[in-house]
């Protein structure tokens, strides 16, 4: 980014209207950008769906899917009419919205032809715009707060977006050529984000596949994988004879009194204060409510809430004993139905197999090599969601130019 860019884009942050742009209500933007509402630029479509066509989904994450999802992947929500005439039928450019999620961002433009709930509002682009730079743009920050503010609900989860209310929202665009090179970078960082991603899963499916093969099936004393010169059946013992439990009476106020730091999230909480610390590495456990059961492994001096137990292990090597809550999946071991708990006394007295510390070692390192490996090519992944985000806001604002800069 050249240093012209970069006090042009501070400029604008400061409310100052650099050379060759306008100052248009709030916002600054290039002297040849057009300001319309979505009125100007769609019509609504109705046209009847038929049995030939893919059923489409909108996400509030993804936008309109590319194809038809599987049972599996819709949700116990979603219900299928075998009737497909009450669906809509979409074509390649449309934008469709859920009425009833478009205020969080389940809207799209469609990529494939098929048809959608009749949930959904789908509407026809003129010659004006180029779809896929309207699918970021309808999914940026700035459009979804307008669409929040004009979808009416006695509250948020019975909000709905009318096509009256769609029309209204106001936006300001590039020539087409300008929308088609925004459009471009931004396919191409989605690019990126999908290989990454990819990258991510296949790691997470090789831990899975390690995991399964390193530790003993139930009813058996043999993993299927083993290191080298380890042939001895492992031993059946009790969590509680592996490691020590440790409980904390801690509370966000203790350590803030506004209470403002996550009480699920021990990271959240390194080095805030000296109050129930453990002062050797250890494994925290959410015992109750949201994320029960759920397992992460923490550092020395970091603390733990009341909310968490902790295990210190004895006898044991720590990585693999980590390793042996995941496989185990306490969570599993939850009683209550209106907020769920898991208590040491009961899941502790659980038998698993378990190898001799050598092998405990052995395997425990290698396992936690692939989480660091997985741990780093998440934020990978993490970094380039952000640089998409920096991307949109700087390329859909006319902050910098895809023509000039």
């Amino acid at each position: 980014m050249t240093p012209e860019v970069k006090k042009r884009i501070e400029d604008i942050n400061n409310g100052v209207v650099p050379e060759g742009y306008k100052r248009v209500g709030k916002k600054i933007i290039p002297e040849n950008w057009e300001c319309y509402k979505l009125g100007d630029l769609y019509v609504e479509r109705n046209e009847r769906g038929n049995d030939s066509l893919q059923i489409l989904t909108v996400s509030i994450h993804t936008g309109v899917s590319d194809g038809e999802l599987e049972e599996d992947d819709l949700g116990k929500k979603v219900k299928r009419s075998e009737d497909k005439s009450v669906y809509k039928h979409v074509y390649s450019g449309d934008v469709v919205f859920n009425m009833m999620r478009a205020w969080q961002g389940a809207i799209g433009v469609v990529t494939n032809e098929g048809m959608v709930s009749p949930a959904y509002i789908s509407a026809i682009p003129n010659e004006k715009i180029y779809p896929m730079f309207m699918n970021y743009l309808l999914r940026s920050k700035d459009i979804i707060g307008q669409i929040n503010d004009l979808s009416y609900g006695v509250t948020d989860f019975r909000k709905r977006l009318y096509w009256k209310s769609f029309i209204k929202v106001s936006c300001q665009l590039p020539s087409f050529v300008e929308q088609k090179k925004i459009a471009s970078i931004l396919i191409t960082q989605d690019k990126l984000i999908s290989l990454q991603e990819q990258k991510v899963e296949s790691l997470k499916e090789l831990k899975k596949a390690y995991l399964e093969k390193m530790f003993p099936k139930k009813g058996s004393k043999y993993p299927e994988l083993r290191f080298k010169g380890f042939a001895d059946a492992w031993e059946q013992c009790k969590l509680s004879s592996i490691c020590k439990y440790i409980s904390s009476s801690l509370t966000a106020k203790d350590i803030d009194e506004n209470g403002k730091y996550d009480l699920y999230d021990a990271n959240s909480l390194i080095g805030k204060t000296t109050k129930g610390c453990i002062e050797e590495d250890y494994i925290t456990i959410i015992k109750d409510g949201a994320g029960v059961g759920r397992t992460r492994l923490l550092p020395a001096k970091s603390m733990f809430l009341g909310t968490m137990g902790a295990l210190v292990p004895e006898n044991s090597n720590l990585d693999f004993l980590y390793q042996l809550t995941i496989v185990a999946d306490l969570s599993k071991e939850c009683t209550g139905s209106t907020i769920p708990h898991i208590y040491f006394k009961d899941y502790g007295e659980n038998k698993y197999c378990i190898p001799t510390q050598e092998e405990q070692q052995k395997i425990g390192v290698l396992l936690s090599k692939l989480d660091n490996l997985i741990t780093l090519q998440q934020r990978k992944l993490e970094a380039e969601k952000k640089k998409k985000n920096a991307l949109m806001q700087l390329l859909l604002t006319g902050k910098v130019r895809c023509v000039n800069d």
